[in-house]
Order: structure tokens, then sequence, then C-alpha cells
């Protein structure tokens, strides 16, 4: 049985998306995680990539800017001799560029070593991190990212037992399909169509093999906005978003309110980050059909996700006997069902 470590230990887990670079710091130890400090940027290092292949030069600039600034608000919350263990990640952006290896270069010279993790490796963060809220509960963990999503089904509070990385995200969808402003009719339904066709085999696979979804647990950027856009929240309060049970009608009215605006209007509507108004559209449709095949009639928003969880799972790789902390992320102790 491994050893209990009773000590607190101050952890940082920096998330680098296609449309968001995110921080948290937060101690934990045996009683769990108390968060210490986070910040989120849209930065949209994944601007152009599934049509070029490539990160653009001045997106990992601009991403590597912000990440020394989260680097400093690291080294300021540490304390003498006792350094905060760090894991850097990027998801989908990075798995798909062929030149990542120029930006990893660039944030080893700031003295962050980056990860980049497999979809299937997201999927279990993001459900380690969402989930523990929801203990003992049959869930549907949904994380809609810029360039791709996970959907992951488990028990809360266990290992998941189903999930898949899906090569569809907002921004995807937005440069793929939804090319108008505002996007037409037609356009969204191509959209929606394009999704649910590749989601629905997993959905089949899962009814053969699962009960029913008692919860959809739906976290990141796009989830969070419905809740700020519905309340008009000006500034955004995690406190009221974490838990805000939104329904199919909260999620039809927001999107198509916001699906009729132009760009311009859109990047005024309070809650709404303006620079996230160009892809919301986009992942509003993704939403929407999870959200059918799931049948159910809403989802819980969490602002527990994937950065939650690498800070767990960091802290359970440094408290296991024997144990040396690499500042690679972790690997999974055990492969995830795709």
């Amino acid at each position: 049985m491994a050893a209990q470590n009773p000590v607190v230990q101050r952890f940082a887990a920096i998330d680098i998306g296609t449309c968001t670079c995110r921080l948290l710091v937060a101690d934990v130890g045996d009683g769990g995680l108390e968060e210490v400090h986070r910040r989120c940027e849209i930065v949209n290092l994944g601007e152009g990539v599934d049509a070029s292949g490539v990160l653009a030069p001045e997106a990992m600039q601009r991403t590597r800017d912000m990440i020394a600034s989260y680097r400093e608000d690291i080294e300021r919350l540490a304390s003498p001799g006792n350094p905060v263990d760090v894991t850097a990640i990027a998801t989908s952006a990075c798995r798909d560029a062929r030149n990542s290896d120029v930006f990893i270069a660039m944030l080893e010279e700031i003295g962050v070593h980056l990860s980049i993790i497999p979809g299937q490796r997201e999927a279990e963060l993001s459900f380690l991190g969402a989930s523990a809220a929801y203990q003992g509960e049959n869930l549907l963990v949904a994380d809609v990212g810029g360039g791709s999503t996970e959907l992951v089904f488990g028990c809360g509070g266990q290992k998941s037992a189903l999930s898949h990385s899906f090569d569809i995200g907002c921004r995807r969808v937005t440069e793929r399909l939804l090319r108008s402003d505002p996007p037409t009719k037609e356009e969204m339904a191509q959209a929606g169509s394009w999704c649910r066709s590749r989601f629905a085999p997993l959905f089949d696979r899962r009814a053969e093999e699962q009960g029913e979804i008692e919860r959809m647990v739906a976290v990141a950027g796009t989830a969070t906005s419905v809740v700020s856009v519905h309340e008009a929240m000006d500034p955004y309060d995690s406190q009221r978003v974490n838990g805000y049970r939104v329904t199919r009608e909260i999620l039809e009215e927001v999107r198509a309110r916001l699906a009729r605006m132009p760009l311009e209007r859109r990047k005024k509507v309070k809650g709404l980050q303006p620079q996230r108004a160009g892809v919301i559209v986009g992942g509003l449709i993704i939403l929407q059909n999870v959200l059918d095949l799931a049948g159910v009639d809403s989802f819980s928003v969490s602002e527990s996700d994937i950065l939650q969880g690498t800070v767990v799972d960091a802290y359970r790789s440094s408290s296991a006997p024997g144990s040396v902390r690499s500042k690679k992320a972790p690997q999974p102790s055990a492969p995830v069902v795709s």
C-alpha cells in the first residue's frame, strides 16, 4: 500500500491549448486541493494550424511571453528552499503542428519544460479534475477545446471507463465550416452534422457497455461562457459558474442569439471575452450535439478540469514510494480505452 504523504505541497500547472493559455497554482495534500492562484488568457496559439499545419511565429511569441509572465507569478509564490513543482502541458495545436519543436525550445529558454500530451491523456486528466465533485455518479465529461474535444465516461471519483479525443474543436469547426459573418444556417447545419457523425459511434459503443448517464459535466471556455453570457457577468464570477446547471433551453437561447450577430457585435456581448467571440458559435454547436447524443436535458459546468487533474496527478506521483518527480508531464498509470 502506498505511503500517505501528510505534507501539503505547492504545485503549478500550465495548460497551453489551441485558444487559451492557463495557469493554476495550488496547495495539495491528503486533505485535497486548495487553489492559490489562477490565470487564463486567450493567446490563440493554434490560429490557422488546421489549414497550415504549423504554429505561426507571432502566435508562438505571444504565448511564450504569456508563459514568461506566468513563470514570474510562480516564482513569486514559491517559498525559500521550497520551489513550486511545475508541470506544463500542451494539447491539440501542438499535437497537430509540424514545428512544435521550435515552440518547445522557446519555452526551454525561459526554464519551462513542455510536454505535448496525446488526446487520450488529455481526456484522463480532464476527467480526474472534473469528476471529483460528483463522487459515485455515472458521468459524461465533455471538454470542448479549440482544436479537439474530449468525451470521457466513467464513475465520479474513479478512473474513466471509456474515452476518446476527437479532432473537433471550436476553432477547427469555425475555420473549416463557419466562414460567413455571421454564419449562415446552412453552415451551422453542416457543422452540426459533421460533429454528430463523428461523435455518434462512441455513444453507440458506450450504450452497449454502460448504464444511463446520470450527469453531463462540461469544462473549458465554451461551457463557462454559456453561463457568463446568460447571466451577463461583468466581471466573471467563477464561484457562480462552477456547478451551474445549463438547460437545453439556455444553451439554445445563447447559441441562437450569438449566431445571429456579426463578429463585431458579438465582441461587445456582456459576459463574453472579445477574443473568444470569433469561435464561440462553433463551440456551442459542439456542445449542443454532445448534449443531444447524451440524451440528457442539461449539463453541469465545472471550473475543475485538466488543470486540477494535472496538479492532483503530480501530487500523486510525488507521493508514491521511491518516486522521482519528473518535470515532464507524468504518463497515465493505465491506458485509456478509446
